[in-house]
């Protein structure tokens, strides 16, 4: 696996939008803005339901899904939009069936390659990790972005595709991320601290 920078010695949350049309369809959506199913806005609002640790400084991508999840999920909370927690571009295969995806360490014609993806991910947590100093960053992003994240945990792999409006916690601990998932029941929210 090929070397990357560390992420901040701290913990973060990443929240993937919820369920779109495309996901719905499976679609390769990348960077066109797709809107939100019922289901997803439903799933979206579902975050009002736990317990984060106060206080919280929210982040999201500015594709329109990402935005419309962190505004249903956090609506009395304003949600600072960071360009470079886009969804990755996909080029040529943007609105294609979800089947034709090339492969993850690929450069799609006309879009963005993968090792580019991933330090620009890294960018992205760096410096929303230095705006929240002495609150968790919670930012509302997409799948693409929390599989970067999880090479740059220094993880075993991307994973399988997260779960649409699930945060996932990168807890900092003894000098490496530990991804835990925290239920919407509030049970784990100690975890997220």
């Amino acid at each position: 696996m090929a070397s990357f920078p560390a992420l901040p010695a701290r913990s973060f949350c990443l929240i993937r939008h919820g369920e779109t049309t495309a996901n719905r369809d499976e679609i390769i959506a990348g960077r066109l803005d797709v809107a939100l199913t019922d289901l997803g806005r439903q799933q979206a609002s579902l975050l009002k339901e736990i317990s984060f640790p106060e206080p919280i400084t929210l982040f999201c991508s500015p594709m329109d899904r990402a935005i419309k999840t962190a505004s249903l999920g956090f609506h009395d909370t304003t949600a600072q939009v960071v360009p470079d927690l886009r969804e990755r571009d996909w080029g040529v295969f943007e609105g294609r069936p979800l089947s034709e995806l090339p492969p993850r360490d690929s450069t799609p014609p006309q879009g963005e390659g993968w090792r580019d993806m991933i330090l620009r991910v890294h960018a992205a947590i760096t410096w929303c990790c230095t705006q929240s100093q002495g609150a968790l960053p919670v930012l509302v992003c997409h799948s693409g972005v929390i599989r970067a994240t999880r090479l740059l945990a220094q993880q075993t792999g991307v994973g399988t595709r997260p779960a649409n409006a699930t945060p996932i916690l990168f807890e900092h601990h003894s000098g490496k991320h530990i991804e835990q998932w925290p239920d919407h029941s509030g049970a784990n929210t100690a975890r997220l601290r």
